[in-house]
Protein backbone atom coordinates (compact mmCIF):
# COMPACT_ATOMS: atom_id res chain seq x y z
CA UNK A 1 0.00 0.00 0.00
CA UNK A 2 1.27 3.34 -1.03
CA UNK A 3 2.32 5.61 2.10
CA UNK A 4 2.31 8.91 0.53
CA UNK A 5 -0.84 10.74 2.12
CA UNK A 6 -3.47 11.26 -0.70
CA UNK A 7 -5.96 14.43 -0.69
CA UNK A 8 -9.56 13.33 0.46
CA UNK A 9 -11.34 14.43 -2.39
CA UNK A 10 -9.05 12.84 -4.87
CA UNK A 11 -9.24 9.16 -2.44
CA UNK A 12 -13.12 9.68 -2.44
CA UNK A 13 -12.91 9.68 -6.25
CA UNK A 14 -10.94 6.78 -6.18
CA UNK A 15 -13.21 5.03 -4.13
CA UNK A 16 -15.91 5.61 -6.14
CA UNK A 17 -14.01 4.74 -9.41
CA UNK A 18 -12.91 1.38 -8.10
CA UNK A 19 -16.39 0.54 -7.00
CA UNK A 20 -17.94 1.60 -10.10
CA UNK A 21 -15.49 -1.02 -11.95
CA UNK A 22 -14.96 -3.82 -9.73
CA UNK A 23 -18.07 -3.75 -7.73
CA UNK A 24 -19.85 -7.15 -9.79
CA UNK A 25 -16.28 -8.54 -9.41
CA UNK A 26 -16.37 -8.34 -5.23
CA UNK A 27 -19.84 -9.21 -4.72
CA UNK A 28 -19.50 -12.30 -6.85
CA UNK A 29 -16.14 -13.41 -5.48
CA UNK A 30 -17.68 -13.12 -2.07
CA UNK A 31 -20.89 -14.82 -3.09
CA UNK A 32 -19.17 -17.22 -4.19
CA UNK A 33 -17.11 -17.70 -0.77
CA UNK A 34 -20.20 -17.31 1.59
CA UNK A 35 -22.37 -19.05 -0.03
CA UNK A 36 -24.96 -16.11 0.22
CA UNK A 37 -25.76 -13.03 -1.75
CA UNK A 38 -27.25 -11.03 0.63
CA UNK A 39 -24.97 -10.83 2.90
CA UNK A 40 -21.89 -10.91 0.21
CA UNK A 41 -23.67 -7.37 -0.57
CA UNK A 42 -23.40 -6.31 2.51
CA UNK A 43 -20.15 -7.13 3.19
CA UNK A 44 -19.22 -5.39 0.27
CA UNK A 45 -21.05 -2.33 1.27
CA UNK A 46 -19.01 -2.48 4.67
CA UNK A 47 -15.60 -2.76 3.01
CA UNK A 48 -17.13 0.16 0.65
CA UNK A 49 -18.02 2.46 3.82
CA UNK A 50 -14.12 1.09 5.58
CA UNK A 51 -12.55 2.51 2.23
CA UNK A 52 -14.61 5.85 2.47
CA UNK A 53 -12.99 6.09 5.91
CA UNK A 54 -9.50 4.60 5.59
CA UNK A 55 -8.05 5.66 1.91
CA UNK A 56 -8.01 9.51 2.33
CA UNK A 57 -5.58 9.28 5.98
CA UNK A 58 -3.66 6.01 5.09
CA UNK A 59 -3.51 6.11 1.17
CA UNK A 60 -4.78 4.61 -1.87
CA UNK A 61 -3.97 0.76 -1.82
CA UNK A 62 -2.16 -0.48 -4.99
CA UNK A 63 -4.76 -2.69 -5.76
CA UNK A 64 -8.81 -1.10 -4.59
CA UNK A 65 -10.45 -4.43 -5.90
CA UNK A 66 -8.24 -6.78 -3.91
CA UNK A 67 -8.38 -4.37 -0.82
CA UNK A 68 -12.07 -4.27 -0.47
CA UNK A 69 -12.24 -7.67 -1.33
CA UNK A 70 -10.11 -8.67 1.53
CA UNK A 71 -11.51 -6.77 3.98
CA UNK A 72 -14.74 -7.49 3.50
CA UNK A 73 -13.40 -11.61 3.63
CA UNK A 74 -11.93 -10.33 7.14
CA UNK A 75 -15.62 -8.94 8.18
CA UNK A 76 -17.10 -12.49 7.10
CA UNK A 77 -14.65 -14.34 9.63
CA UNK A 78 -14.95 -12.12 12.24
CA UNK A 79 -19.04 -12.45 12.34
CA UNK A 80 -18.38 -15.84 12.28
CA UNK A 81 -16.54 -15.71 14.75
CA UNK A 82 -18.84 -13.83 17.42
CA UNK A 83 -21.44 -16.52 16.60
CA UNK A 84 -21.57 -19.16 19.66
CA UNK A 85 -21.27 -21.72 17.49
CA UNK A 86 -19.40 -22.59 13.90
CA UNK A 87 -20.52 -25.33 12.33
CA UNK A 88 -17.67 -27.48 10.65
CA UNK A 89 -18.25 -26.04 6.84
CA UNK A 90 -18.12 -22.29 8.04
CA UNK A 91 -15.21 -23.08 10.09
CA UNK A 92 -13.13 -24.70 7.27
CA UNK A 93 -13.82 -21.90 5.02
CA UNK A 94 -12.88 -19.03 7.58
CA UNK A 95 -9.71 -21.15 8.00
CA UNK A 96 -9.24 -21.10 4.11
CA UNK A 97 -10.24 -17.38 4.06
CA UNK A 98 -7.26 -16.38 6.56
CA UNK A 99 -4.33 -18.36 4.95
CA UNK A 100 -5.08 -16.75 1.20
CA UNK A 101 -5.63 -13.33 3.29
CA UNK A 102 -1.90 -14.57 5.26
CA UNK A 103 -0.46 -15.71 2.07
CA UNK A 104 -1.63 -12.35 0.23
CA UNK A 105 -1.82 -9.72 2.52
CA UNK A 106 -3.45 -6.25 0.89
CA UNK A 107 -1.78 -7.16 -2.04
CA UNK A 108 -3.78 -9.60 -3.01
CA UNK A 109 -3.21 -10.30 -6.96
CA UNK A 110 -6.92 -9.80 -8.52
CA UNK A 111 -7.26 -12.01 -12.16
CA UNK A 112 -10.26 -10.75 -13.37
CA UNK A 113 -10.36 -14.28 -15.70
CA UNK A 114 -10.60 -15.79 -12.61
CA UNK A 115 -14.53 -14.29 -11.61
CA UNK A 116 -15.69 -13.93 -14.98
CA UNK A 117 -18.19 -17.15 -13.94
CA UNK A 118 -19.07 -15.75 -11.24
CA UNK A 119 -19.67 -12.49 -12.33
CA UNK A 120 -22.05 -13.58 -15.43
CA UNK A 121 -23.94 -15.84 -11.95
CA UNK A 122 -24.49 -12.65 -10.31
CA UNK A 123 -25.97 -10.71 -13.46
CA UNK A 124 -28.20 -14.24 -13.49
CA UNK A 125 -29.07 -13.66 -10.10
CA UNK A 126 -30.41 -9.91 -10.22
CA UNK A 127 -32.31 -10.84 -12.92
CA UNK A 128 -34.18 -13.77 -11.77
CA UNK A 129 -37.36 -14.78 -12.23
CA UNK A 130 -38.84 -14.81 -8.60
CA UNK A 131 -38.27 -10.81 -8.61
CA UNK A 132 -40.20 -8.02 -10.14
CA UNK A 133 -38.87 -6.40 -12.87
CA UNK A 134 -38.81 -3.29 -10.61
CA UNK A 135 -36.44 -5.17 -8.49
CA UNK A 136 -34.57 -6.93 -11.17
CA UNK A 137 -33.74 -3.11 -12.43
CA UNK A 138 -32.72 -1.49 -9.04
CA UNK A 139 -30.56 -4.72 -8.37
CA UNK A 140 -28.82 -4.92 -11.56
CA UNK A 141 -28.01 -1.12 -11.41
CA UNK A 142 -26.55 -1.60 -7.26
CA UNK A 143 -25.01 -4.90 -7.47
CA UNK A 144 -24.13 -4.95 -10.95
CA UNK A 145 -23.55 -1.48 -12.30
CA UNK A 146 -22.01 -0.62 -8.75
CA UNK A 147 -24.89 2.42 -8.79
CA UNK A 148 -25.78 4.10 -5.41
CA UNK A 149 -29.25 3.68 -4.65
CA UNK A 150 -29.59 7.82 -4.62
CA UNK A 151 -28.30 7.23 -8.52
CA UNK A 152 -30.84 4.97 -9.36
CA UNK A 153 -33.87 7.37 -7.87
CA UNK A 154 -32.45 9.87 -9.38
CA UNK A 155 -32.70 8.30 -12.28
CA UNK A 156 -36.02 6.99 -12.39
CA UNK A 157 -37.32 9.74 -10.43
CA UNK A 158 -38.41 7.74 -7.52
CA UNK A 159 -37.73 8.45 -3.71
CA UNK A 160 -34.41 6.65 -2.81
CA UNK A 161 -36.17 4.89 0.06
CA UNK A 162 -38.27 3.01 -2.32
CA UNK A 163 -35.20 1.93 -3.93
CA UNK A 164 -33.32 1.20 -0.88
CA UNK A 165 -36.70 -0.98 -0.13
CA UNK A 166 -36.52 -2.79 -3.61
CA UNK A 167 -33.33 -3.70 -2.86
CA UNK A 168 -33.64 -5.04 0.48
CA UNK A 169 -37.10 -6.81 -0.70
CA UNK A 170 -35.17 -8.00 -3.50
CA UNK A 171 -32.34 -9.69 -1.80
CA UNK A 172 -35.11 -11.29 1.23
CA UNK A 173 -36.65 -12.40 -1.73
CA UNK A 174 -33.89 -14.56 -3.24
CA UNK A 175 -33.31 -15.72 0.35
CA UNK A 176 -36.35 -17.11 0.52
CA UNK A 177 -36.73 -18.43 -2.60
CA UNK A 178 -33.38 -20.50 -1.76
CA UNK A 179 -31.92 -19.18 -5.04
CA UNK A 180 -27.98 -20.79 -5.53
CA UNK A 181 -24.95 -18.80 -6.52
CA UNK A 182 -25.18 -20.80 -9.98
CA UNK A 183 -26.06 -21.00 -13.82
CA UNK A 184 -29.45 -21.48 -14.09
CA UNK A 185 -29.90 -25.20 -16.19
CA UNK A 186 -29.32 -25.22 -19.58
CA UNK A 187 -32.58 -25.54 -20.78
CA UNK A 188 -33.71 -22.31 -18.75
CA UNK A 189 -30.53 -19.73 -20.21
CA UNK A 190 -32.98 -18.82 -23.06
CA UNK A 191 -36.15 -17.55 -21.28
CA UNK A 192 -33.37 -16.46 -18.50
CA UNK A 193 -31.02 -14.58 -20.46
CA UNK A 194 -34.21 -12.74 -22.14
CA UNK A 195 -35.18 -11.57 -18.59
CA UNK A 196 -31.78 -10.10 -18.36
CA UNK A 197 -31.54 -8.38 -21.73
CA UNK A 198 -35.33 -7.20 -21.35
CA UNK A 199 -33.52 -5.28 -18.28
CA UNK A 200 -30.65 -3.90 -20.09
CA UNK A 201 -33.40 -2.74 -23.10
CA UNK A 202 -35.34 -0.92 -20.60
CA UNK A 203 -32.49 0.60 -18.45
CA UNK A 204 -31.35 1.82 -21.65
CA UNK A 205 -34.47 3.50 -23.49
CA UNK A 206 -35.73 4.86 -19.95
CA UNK A 207 -32.44 7.26 -20.69
CA UNK A 208 -32.74 7.81 -24.19
CA UNK A 209 -36.32 8.92 -24.02
CA UNK A 210 -37.16 9.65 -20.01
CA UNK A 211 -40.77 8.84 -19.16
CA UNK A 212 -41.22 11.91 -16.91
CA UNK A 213 -39.42 15.17 -15.19
CA UNK A 214 -37.38 18.05 -16.64
CA UNK A 215 -34.73 16.64 -18.65
CA UNK A 216 -35.94 15.10 -21.79
CA UNK A 217 -32.94 12.25 -21.64
CA UNK A 218 -30.50 10.70 -19.24
CA UNK A 219 -27.79 9.25 -21.13
CA UNK A 220 -25.99 8.41 -18.18
CA UNK A 221 -28.58 5.56 -17.63
CA UNK A 222 -28.32 4.75 -21.16
CA UNK A 223 -24.50 4.79 -21.08
CA UNK A 224 -24.58 2.31 -17.91
CA UNK A 225 -27.21 -0.25 -19.84
CA UNK A 226 -24.36 -0.21 -22.80
CA UNK A 227 -21.69 -0.98 -20.19
CA UNK A 228 -23.08 -3.88 -18.61
CA UNK A 229 -24.70 -5.14 -22.15
CA UNK A 230 -20.80 -4.99 -23.23
CA UNK A 231 -19.87 -7.46 -20.12
CA UNK A 232 -22.13 -9.07 -20.46
CA UNK A 233 -21.24 -9.58 -24.51
CA UNK A 234 -17.77 -10.60 -23.55
CA UNK A 235 -19.00 -13.32 -20.85
CA UNK A 236 -21.24 -14.85 -23.36
CA UNK A 237 -19.72 -14.22 -27.20
CA UNK A 238 -21.87 -17.37 -28.88
CA UNK A 239 -25.14 -15.28 -27.42
CA UNK A 240 -26.41 -13.86 -30.63
CA UNK A 241 -29.25 -11.58 -28.76
CA UNK A 242 -26.55 -10.04 -27.12
CA UNK A 243 -24.73 -8.87 -29.53
CA UNK A 244 -27.77 -7.20 -31.06
CA UNK A 245 -28.92 -5.45 -28.14
CA UNK A 246 -25.53 -4.20 -27.91
CA UNK A 247 -25.44 -2.92 -31.27
CA UNK A 248 -29.09 -1.56 -31.22
CA UNK A 249 -27.66 0.76 -27.83
CA UNK A 250 -24.49 1.34 -29.66
CA UNK A 251 -26.33 2.64 -32.99
CA UNK A 252 -29.34 4.64 -30.76
CA UNK A 253 -26.44 6.22 -28.44
CA UNK A 254 -24.31 7.45 -31.56
CA UNK A 255 -26.89 10.19 -31.97
CA UNK A 256 -26.93 11.75 -28.07
CA UNK A 257 -24.41 14.28 -29.18
CA UNK A 258 -27.12 16.39 -31.46
CA UNK A 259 -30.13 14.93 -29.74
CA UNK A 260 -30.36 18.43 -27.36
CA UNK A 261 -29.88 21.65 -27.99
CA UNK A 262 -27.56 24.10 -25.87
CA UNK A 263 -30.95 24.53 -24.27
CA UNK A 264 -31.15 20.93 -23.04
CA UNK A 265 -34.70 20.85 -25.34
CA UNK A 266 -35.02 17.60 -28.09
CA UNK A 267 -34.03 18.23 -31.21
CA UNK A 268 -35.54 15.47 -33.61
CA UNK A 269 -33.90 13.59 -36.17
CA UNK A 270 -34.76 15.25 -39.03
CA UNK A 271 -33.24 18.38 -37.96
CA UNK A 272 -29.87 16.70 -36.04
CA UNK A 273 -26.81 17.71 -36.97
CA UNK A 274 -25.68 14.30 -37.79
CA UNK A 275 -21.63 15.83 -37.93
CA UNK A 276 -21.87 15.64 -34.46
CA UNK A 277 -23.06 11.33 -34.05
CA UNK A 278 -20.73 9.75 -32.43
CA UNK A 279 -18.23 7.76 -35.30
CA UNK A 280 -17.00 5.69 -32.94
CA UNK A 281 -20.91 4.07 -31.69
CA UNK A 282 -21.58 3.63 -35.07
CA UNK A 283 -18.39 1.37 -35.98
CA UNK A 284 -18.81 -0.19 -32.59
CA UNK A 285 -22.75 -1.05 -33.28
CA UNK A 286 -21.96 -2.21 -36.87
CA UNK A 287 -19.45 -4.54 -35.48
CA UNK A 288 -21.82 -5.98 -33.13
CA UNK A 289 -24.18 -6.51 -35.21
CA UNK A 290 -22.03 -8.50 -37.93
CA UNK A 291 -20.92 -10.61 -34.80
CA UNK A 292 -24.71 -11.35 -34.18
CA UNK A 293 -25.25 -12.23 -37.96
CA UNK A 294 -22.03 -13.92 -38.08
CA UNK A 295 -23.57 -16.78 -35.46
CA UNK A 296 -26.45 -17.30 -37.67
CA UNK A 297 -29.91 -18.38 -36.79
CA UNK A 298 -31.37 -15.11 -38.24
CA UNK A 299 -31.99 -11.68 -36.69
CA UNK A 300 -33.86 -11.59 -33.80
CA UNK A 301 -36.71 -8.63 -32.50
CA UNK A 302 -33.30 -6.46 -31.35
CA UNK A 303 -30.96 -7.15 -34.29
CA UNK A 304 -33.83 -5.84 -36.70
CA UNK A 305 -33.88 -2.74 -34.57
CA UNK A 306 -30.37 -2.79 -35.07
CA UNK A 307 -30.58 -2.65 -38.28
CA UNK A 308 -33.14 -0.21 -38.57
CA UNK A 309 -30.67 2.12 -36.55
CA UNK A 310 -27.58 1.17 -38.76
CA UNK A 311 -30.33 2.45 -41.73
CA UNK A 312 -29.96 5.72 -40.29
CA UNK A 313 -26.55 5.64 -38.83
CA UNK A 314 -24.96 5.39 -42.58
CA UNK A 315 -27.43 7.94 -43.87
CA UNK A 316 -25.89 11.07 -44.77
CA UNK A 317 -29.25 13.27 -44.41
CA UNK A 318 -33.05 12.53 -43.41
CA UNK A 319 -33.67 12.04 -47.56
CA UNK A 320 -30.54 9.61 -48.88
CA UNK A 321 -32.20 7.47 -45.60
CA UNK A 322 -33.33 4.12 -47.35
CA UNK A 323 -36.69 4.45 -45.92
CA UNK A 324 -37.79 1.74 -47.92
CA UNK A 325 -35.52 -0.84 -46.49
CA UNK A 326 -36.83 0.46 -42.96
CA UNK A 327 -40.05 -0.11 -43.70
CA UNK A 328 -39.84 -4.07 -44.64
CA UNK A 329 -37.39 -4.41 -41.66
CA UNK A 330 -40.56 -2.78 -39.58
CA UNK A 331 -42.62 -5.18 -41.41
CA UNK A 332 -40.21 -8.22 -40.55
CA UNK A 333 -40.38 -6.54 -36.80
CA UNK A 334 -43.85 -6.36 -36.47
CA UNK A 335 -44.22 -10.47 -38.02
CA UNK A 336 -41.64 -11.87 -34.76
CA UNK A 337 -42.64 -8.98 -31.98
CA UNK A 338 -46.26 -7.71 -32.72
CA UNK A 339 -46.98 -4.84 -31.01
CA UNK A 340 -48.64 -1.69 -31.62
CA UNK A 341 -45.50 0.87 -31.08
CA UNK A 342 -44.27 -1.04 -33.51
CA UNK A 343 -46.85 -0.62 -35.73
CA UNK A 344 -46.88 3.45 -34.85
CA UNK A 345 -43.01 3.23 -35.49
CA UNK A 346 -44.28 1.29 -39.52
CA UNK A 347 -45.91 3.86 -39.92
CA UNK A 348 -43.62 6.76 -39.65
CA UNK A 349 -41.47 4.86 -41.83
CA UNK A 350 -44.24 4.61 -44.33
CA UNK A 351 -44.93 8.27 -44.25
CA UNK A 352 -41.15 9.09 -45.49
CA UNK A 353 -41.15 5.95 -48.41
CA UNK A 354 -44.50 6.82 -49.26
CA UNK A 355 -46.16 9.33 -48.02
CA UNK A 356 -48.48 11.20 -45.11
CA UNK A 357 -51.51 9.61 -46.49
CA UNK A 358 -50.97 5.90 -46.70
CA UNK A 359 -49.50 6.42 -43.51
CA UNK A 360 -52.50 7.94 -41.37
CA UNK A 361 -54.39 4.70 -43.04
CA UNK A 362 -52.19 3.27 -40.58
CA UNK A 363 -52.14 5.76 -37.55
CA UNK A 364 -56.73 5.75 -37.90
CA UNK A 365 -56.64 1.75 -37.47
CA UNK A 366 -54.28 1.84 -34.59
CA UNK A 367 -56.35 4.64 -33.01
CA UNK A 368 -59.55 2.18 -33.36
CA UNK A 369 -58.11 -0.57 -32.05
CA UNK A 370 -57.74 1.71 -28.70
CA UNK A 371 -54.34 -0.25 -28.23
CA UNK A 372 -52.25 2.89 -27.85
CA UNK A 373 -55.13 4.75 -25.67
CA UNK A 374 -53.42 7.50 -23.79
CA UNK A 375 -49.81 7.09 -25.62
CA UNK A 376 -48.70 10.50 -25.99
CA UNK A 377 -46.70 9.35 -29.39
CA UNK A 378 -50.16 8.16 -31.08
CA UNK A 379 -51.46 11.86 -31.19
CA UNK A 380 -48.20 13.34 -32.13
CA UNK A 381 -47.65 11.25 -34.98
CA UNK A 382 -50.97 12.07 -36.18
CA UNK A 383 -50.48 15.29 -35.79
CA UNK A 384 -47.15 15.58 -38.07
CA UNK A 385 -48.45 13.90 -40.55
CA UNK A 386 -51.56 15.92 -40.89
CA UNK A 387 -49.41 18.89 -40.94
CA UNK A 388 -47.99 17.49 -43.71
CA UNK A 389 -51.19 17.13 -45.08
CA UNK A 390 -52.14 20.56 -44.93
CA UNK A 391 -54.87 19.95 -42.29
CA UNK A 392 -53.00 22.32 -40.07
CA UNK A 393 -56.32 22.61 -37.17
CA UNK A 394 -56.50 19.33 -36.77
CA UNK A 395 -52.75 19.05 -36.42
CA UNK A 396 -52.89 21.37 -33.67
CA UNK A 397 -55.82 19.45 -32.02
CA UNK A 398 -53.87 16.39 -32.00
CA UNK A 399 -50.98 18.09 -30.76
CA UNK A 400 -52.69 19.37 -27.55
CA UNK A 401 -53.92 16.18 -26.91
CA UNK A 402 -50.21 14.73 -27.31
CA UNK A 403 -49.06 17.66 -25.01
CA UNK A 404 -51.62 17.12 -22.48
CA UNK A 405 -50.63 13.23 -22.42
CA UNK A 406 -46.87 13.34 -22.47
CA UNK A 407 -45.26 13.01 -19.08
CA UNK A 408 -42.00 14.84 -19.70
CA UNK A 409 -41.62 18.58 -19.31
CA UNK A 410 -39.50 19.21 -22.27
CA UNK A 411 -41.61 16.66 -24.77
CA UNK A 412 -44.55 18.44 -23.28
CA UNK A 413 -43.44 21.77 -24.43
CA UNK A 414 -42.33 21.03 -27.67
CA UNK A 415 -45.61 19.35 -28.46
CA UNK A 416 -47.35 22.67 -27.01
CA UNK A 417 -45.13 24.78 -29.32
CA UNK A 418 -46.49 22.75 -32.35
CA UNK A 419 -50.00 23.05 -30.86
CA UNK A 420 -49.61 26.78 -30.64
CA UNK A 421 -48.55 27.07 -34.42
CA UNK A 422 -44.54 27.60 -33.52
Amino acid sequence: MTTAPEDAAAAQRAVAAVWRIESAKIVATLTRMVGDFGLAEDLAQEALIDALAQWPSEGVPRNGAAWLTAVAKRKAIDSWRRRERLDDRIAVLAHDLEREQDEAGDALPWDPDAVDDDVLRLIFISCHPVLSREAQVALTLRVVGGLSSEEIARAFLVPTATVQQRIVRAKKTLAAAGVPFEMPPREEHAQRLGAILGVLYLIFNEGHSASSGADWMRPELSIEAIRLARVLAALTPRERDVHSLLALMELTAARFPARLDEKGDPVLLADQDRRRWDRGRISRGRAALATADALGGGRSAYGLQAAIAECHAVAASIDDTDWERIVVLYEALGRIAPSPVVELNRAAAVAMATGPASALLIIDSLEASGALRGYHLLPATRGELLLRLGRHDEARSEFATAAALAGNDRERALLEAKAAGR
